[in-house]
């Protein structure tokens, strides 16, 4: 089991779609890391030497910019924005869309599940 900037990749999966489990490497730079690491693109995880394990971990830490790193730098991103009030930051405060989409409908992703209206309680006549 290979083990790259502290994720394990799925075993049976081809080299450039196992180096996409690992956060802040997509399909176009898992492609050009191996190429870069000399290592087959189209070879199983289960099927790479130490050697060519070595080396990709090697490209990796080269490019930097890859999970907890990258994670933290985007928190911070957010954080300031949030810090300083801009419009942005205030709309990740409200966790709402930030980029300009419509709310009236839609947006359920960022907005959450549903309030359905709260039923008002019927008073109960008084019987005579």
């Amino acid at each position: 089991m290979a083990r790259i900037a502290g994720v394990d990749l799925p075993p049976n999966k081809r080299l450039w779609v196992g180096l996409t489990a690992i956060y802040g490497i997509g399909q176009q730079r898992a492609r050009s890391l191996a190429e870069k690491a000399n290592v087959d693109v189209t070879k199983k995880i289960k099927d790479l030497t130490e050697e060519e394990v070595t080396r990709l971990r090697a490209a990796i830490e080269a490019e930097g910019g890859v999970e907890g790193d990258l994670r933290k730098d985007t928190q911070m991103n957010v954080r300031r924005l949030i810090e300083i009030q801009c419009y942005r930051g205030l709309r990740h405060r409200r966790n709402l869309p930030v980029h300009g989409q419509r709310t009236h409908t839609n947006a359920r992703t960022r907005k959450g599940p549903r309030k359905g209206a709260v039923a008002a309680k019927k008073k109960v006549a008084a019987r005579k």
